[in-house]
């Protein structure tokens, strides 16, 4: 498997980070959650980087969520408590970044990459992008509920519904009139757009913008309730397994709600 891989670049302020694996639609392995994580803390601390940006490489995706084939190792629901432990630690480690942050949305936004995109501060979009959590259809696992609170205040309870107990997708236009999305840009002025706010986010006060973020951030995560009991009746689940089996077999699970 192509393990992918996830890369900094910072230039006059501005850091881009950029999750490299598009034969895959940038869906995320071990190793790369491993290295995002590593650039998470190095920009924390970087007081000279004033924005921080996001995007998938190969302009078909974002991110594509985990690799589902990564799953084919879970034995118990404790294997789905440590994971999204994990992604949790990851997700909050952005959130928290000091610096504004933007994403930057060509086609897919699914699963892992909706949750790395909700944590960013200002989401931009070609009108191709497309939202979606759709593991009520694929996977059969559920989401921590920090992300599920960052999702319900980014989109409201409707749609957050709407995207995981029926899997819908949401369409850009959708995504943009909720408030989800700060802009739709068509792809010969999206790096021209993507600039134009990266220079409008650096040229004002930092510590106003941090205090925000900070501010915001404790709002939506103040008195969240235990979510692991609900995590590992869906991972420890016989439809999770046959979810991962039914995905990596190429063909359509078998829900039996046990």
């Amino acid at each position: 498997m192509n393990e992918g891989n996830v890369s900094l670049e910072v230039a006059a302020g501005i850091a881009t980070v950029v999750f490299d694996r598009p034969d895959a639609r940038n869906a995320m392995t071990w190793s790369m959650y491993g290295q995002l994580v590593e650039h998470l803390k190095r920009l924390r601390d970087d007081r000279d980087v004033r924005v921080v940006r996001f995007r998938g490489a190969g302009g078909k995706a974002f991110v594509a969520g985990t690799d589902i084939a990564q799953f084919s190792g879970f034995n118990s629901g404790e294997d789905g408590v440590a994971y999204e432990r994990q992604i949790d630690d990851c997700i909050a480690l952005l959130e928290s970044l000091p610096q504004p942050t933007v994403a930057i949305i060509e086609g897919w936004c699914v699963g892992g990459g909706l949750a790395i995109a909700t944590a960013c501060d200002f989401r931009i979009a070609t009108p191709e992008a497309r939202f979606a959590v759709p593991i009520a259809r694929t996977l059969g696992n559920t989401l921590s509920v920090a992300n599920l609170a960052r999702l319900v205040a980014a989109l409201g309870q409707g749609r957050v519904k709407r995207m995981l107990m029926l899997a819908e997708t949401l369409p850009a236009d959708e995504a943009l009139a909720s408030g989800y999305l700060h802009a739709i840009h068509s792809d010969d002025v999206l790096d021209a757009e993507t600039a134009s706010l990266s220079s409008r986010l650096a040229e004002l006060a930092p510590v106003t913008q941090a205090t925000v973020k900070e501010g915001l951030r404790r709002i939506v995560s103040c008195s969240l309730p235990e979510g692991d009991d609900l995590i590992s009746r869906c991972y420890g689940s016989d439809d999770f397994h046959e979810g991962v089996a039914a995905f990596v077999a190429k063909r359509t699970p078998q829900w039996k709600g046990k």
